[in-house]
């Protein structure tokens, strides 16, 4: 079985959670690999995704504190859309426009 690996990177303006998980993850940004084996017999070249995972890193960015969590891709759409909702609610939210004069 001849797999690959590609990674990419994703941020996150807002903190955030994956899939069935309650941690909270910091606003930052996240590499992403995605692991995909080569489907064989085909007359073409085609791969198939058989594992995608969140790169987390310590506090601080601190080296070998890394760890590698298995996520879906759904979950990891449904992230991004939610961030993406959030920051454009946010956006265009009075609490974060310039406070008006209070004149009681």
């Amino acid at each position: 079985m001849l797999t690959r690996s590609t990674r990419s990177m994703v941020t996150f303006a807002n903190v955030f959670t994956m899939g069935d998980s309650l941690q909270e993850m910091p606003a930052g940004t996240y590499e992403i690999v995605v692991e995909e084996e080569l489907l064989q017999g085909l007359s073409f070249e085609a791969y198939r995704r058989i594992a995608t995972h969140l790169m987390v890193r310590g506090p601080d960015g601190e080296a070998g504190k890394t760890a590698m969590h298995m996520i879906t891709k759904e979950d990891l759409e449904y992230a991004i859309a939610c961030d993406r909702t959030l920051s454009e609610t946010t956006k265009n939210s009075e609490a974060v426009l310039s406070p008006q004069e209070d004149t009681t």
